[in-house]
């Protein structure tokens, strides 16, 4: 080969550096032409969506890009895609973003814009819901718990504290997503001004505030739409919004969209959440929903041009601290938002799956469906035996000083433990110690030995002291689990929100009352450098509360399930990824391990278990167990033994329910004034030993529906607990598609006894059988009682 002269290689390159200039320019030109064609409309036509002025049903599937490592989100989104949808639904939960005030992140798993982005190549439309509010069983429906620490604050109300917060960080979505709309070429075609605000108030002028916010974040040429329930959604709605409905799989769809049809005739309908199965909770069934139901409604909106958002159709993780909390009452949900929903938790295809996707194809416009991706891999991890613990009351963090109880956020905590100790005064008889509140487990420790526990589900604030000395050091670990998501509760203060007295009674029989001061209190948050960080001693077989760690070597990487059946309570943290709480009552016992997270060679694993393990070892199985309840039986709302006597008592009213669904009003001939209510059951529509009731309010003197956040249910004759989650308190839990149901083969009649938590004067009852199509297993015939003292068993 002979040399090429400098002259040939100046001739060579400036002849490659023109033609790289020409070739960049035609792709700029491209590019620029490319995003002028990708510019459209999406608008609310007559009767129909229209995107770019043609008719379009918005097929649209629910995911949280949160809940999934950014690793997979493409995976979901292509898996989302063969199911024959055309557009993916999304929460951005403000919490995740804004962690610390003003401290905003979008990066990693939080960056909204990539996600969008990748839902637009895979030929996606988006629909952002942006809050401030979303539910989402996510820690306190998405509102950052900071906001807290102004103890006054008005939550989801025209607060201007609240507002200016609600309104920097909405500026904040629209810096990162503004520009992704469908009239700028993105693949954004609506966004949604709030979340389901119908069952938390009746406030036209805040939502209005919340939609100008929203417009004015670079969302003002975007179509914007509010969602609630077909019974309350005129309470909130706005004229220039479009309206959309939530309801669950069997509702009668006739019925969801019969007052938007009155009200709106020439409006387009949409299902904006399709409730495809159920979230689970600590000491609970696990939920699963059918479905046939499933595709059968889907059918039948598509069948009508009615367009719809399924969710979940992949719910993913609560990774770490995010699981929420369910109210009335406390109801903690589970890790795992795996929610029974088509593409499961591991991104893996269902039978839901297969099923939906086989009725999907008929909907295609004669286009193919796209091809399902591979699962990807499942690894098994042998068992991992732990070999170190840092015990938790050796590695205390520096105390501080508190004369009175104060909560978490008071001392600027937002989330982990929290341990406040004092001296007790000497007390030569057994006690009472009352611990008000204990936000959510609490265990009391006299001396370093365990006494007992507190548990907020189970509205405990009292448990029974031995004598005590003066000056016996008393200790109350709270571990704080997610805040309320749902209902006014959501301002749901952590630690212990009052006060910690002792009861006793002296030696001449009087009564003592001795409200506990001066403590040390020792903030345990629940970071990883905090966890890795501990004093870590070899392990023994001692198991103390505490974290354990070890590491495991593996030669390649896939998900696994990590199995806690052995250990207590806490949290798991795998190479610094924190992978979600575990409690060993169920019905979740693993957790999902995604394998993008972890790594060849070695890998770390920490547990902080705050009761302590039975056995030291974890092992990565290839199936999740997510079923199962270490407790016999659900809790219910009956005693052994227990049964309700109603001689004697007269019922303020008697009659029938009509049958059907909707709404029913029973009025009382005159007011009533008391505390407990029992609602008589004595037979029902299907002629069948059942009988069910999805939700119930009581009317007060001026005809306006009294709180229901102080019920209680004192008293039920029949729940289902074991084949389903049909306890009596689903009557005033807020979701219109959960309902009571008597078990199988309990004779009529039932009863169930509410305790309002005060007197009450009482005008009506208003009563919402099932939400399914002819309302299955309504009450026909009913007796109401009310007392001002408990009813006799």
């Amino acid at each position: 080969m002979q040399p090429i002269n400098d002259n040939t290689k100046m001739k060579s390159v400036k002849k490659r550096f023109i033609t790289t200039i020409l070739s960049l320019c035609l792709l700029l030109m491209s590019a620029h032409n490319m995003v002028a064609q990708e510019k459209g409309t999406f608008t609310a036509g007559n009767k129909t969506f229209l995107l770019n002025g043609e008719p379009f049903i918005v097929k649209a599937a629910e995911l949280h890009y949160p809940r999934i490592p950014s690793a997979y989100w493409e995976h979901r989104l292509k898996m989302c895609k063969a199911l024959g949808m055309n557009t993916v639904c999304l929460y951005v939960f403000w919490n995740i973003h804004e962690q610390k005030e003003d401290e905003f992140d979008f990066t990693g798993n939080n960056d909204l814009a990539a996600f969008i982005e990748l839902a637009q190549k895979n030929g996606l439309y988006v629909i952002v819901r942006p809050g401030p509010y979303v539910c989402a069983e996510w820690e306190m429906g998405g509102l950052p718990w900071w906001l807290l620490k102004k103890k006054d604050i008005r939550l989801r109300e025209n607060d201007p504290y609240f507002l200016e917060r609600v309104r920097l960080f909405e500026q904040e979505v629209g810096k990162q997503i503004g520009h992704l709309t469908i009239d700028k070429g993105g693949p954004i075609i609506m966004v949604q001004v709030e979340n389901e605000y119908g069952s938390y108030g009746e406030d036209k002028e805040y939502i209005s505030a919340v939609r100008d916010i929203v417009r004015e974040s670079g969302f003002d040429k975007v179509t914007l739409f509010q969602c609630d329930w077909s019974s309350n959604f005129t309470l909130n709605a706005l004229d220039d919004l479009v309206w959309t409905m939530n309801f669950g799989t069997g509702a009668n769809i006739d019925n969801q969209f019969k007052l938007l049809g009155e009200l709106r005739p020439n409006s387009p309908q949409m299902c904006s959440e399709f409730w495809s199965g159920w979230f689970d909770k600590w000491g609970g069934n696990h939920e699963t929903r059918g479905s046939k139901e499933m595709v059968d409604g889907l059918r039948e909106m598509l069948d009508r041009g009615i367009s719809f958002s399924l969710y979940m159709t992949h719910g993913g993780t609560s990774w770490g601290r995010w699981a929420g909390a369910n109210s009335p009452g406390f109801a903690p949900d589970v890790t795992s938002y795996d929610y029974d929903a088509p593409i499961n938790e591991a991104g893996q295809a269902t039978e839901k799956f297969w099923e939906l996707r086989k009725m999907m194809a008929n909907y295609m416009d004669g286009k193919k469906m796209p091809k399902v991706p591979s699962e990807l891999p499942i690894i098994e991890i042998p068992a991992i035996r732990f070999t170190e613990v840092a015990p938790l009351f050796e590695n205390l963090p520096t105390a501080k000083q508190s004369v009175d109880i104060k909560s978490m956020e008071e001392f600027d905590q937002g989330w982990g433990s929290i341990l406040y100790r004092t001296l007790t005064p000497e007390v030569t008889t057994k006690s009472v110690l009352n611990v008000l509140n204990a936000h959510d487990y609490a265990q009391v420790f006299v001396n370093g030995t365990l006494i007992g526990t507190i548990d907020r589900r189970n509205n405990e604030k009292s448990l029974l002291l031995p004598p005590l000395k003066k000056g016996d050091q008393l200790d109350i670990l709270v571990e704080a689990m997610g805040r309320i998501n749902f209902g006014r509760a959501i301002k749901d203060f952590k630690g212990i929100t009052d006060k910690v007295e002792i009861l006793y009674h002296t030696e001449n029989g009087s009564e003592l009352t001795v409200n506990l001061k001066d403590w040390k209190v020792f903030n345990i948050d629940d970071e990883y450098s905090t966890m890795k960080n501990r004093h870590y001693e070899t392990l023994t077989d001692q198991k103390v509360p505490g974290c354990y760690r070890a590491t495991f070597n593996l030669k390649k990487v896939g998900d696994t399930f990590l199995n806690l059946e052995t250990w207590g309570k806490g949290q798991v943290y795998v190479n610094g990824y924190p992978i979600g709480r575990f409690w060993q009552i169920g019905p979740q016992q693993t957790l999902y391990m995604p394998g993008c997270w972890l790594k060849k060679g070695e890998n770390e694993i920490i547990v902080f278990d705050i009761v302590g393990p039975q056995e030291t070892v974890v092992e990565g199985l290839k199936k999740p167990i997510i079923d199962k309840l270490a407790l016999a039986t659900p809790k219910t709302h009956r005693k052994e033994g227990e049964s309700l006597n109603l001689q004697g008592e007269s019922p303020v009213k008697v009659g029938q329910f009509a049958q059907g669904n909707s709404w029913q009003q029973v009025d009382f001939d005159s007011p009533t004034t008391g505390r407990y209510l029992c609602l008589e059951a004595g037979s029902s529509h299907s002629n069948r030993e059942y009988a069910c009731i999805a939700e119930l309010y009581l009317l007060d003197a001026k005809g306006v529906r009294l709180s229901r956040e102080p019920w209680t249910v004192a008293y039920c004759d029949s729940e289902e607990v074991v084949a389903g989650n049909r306890a009596a308190d689903k009557i005033f839990d807020l979701q219109e598609s959960t309902y009571w149901s008597s078990a199988k083969k309990a004779p009529f009649p039932h009863q169930i006894v509410l305790d309002l938590g005060s007197e009450q004067t009482i005008t009506a009852l208003q009563y919402l059988p099932r939400m399914e199509d002819g309302a299955p297993h309504s009450i026909k015939d009913f007796k109401i009682y009310i007392k001002s003292t408990p009813f006799n068993f």
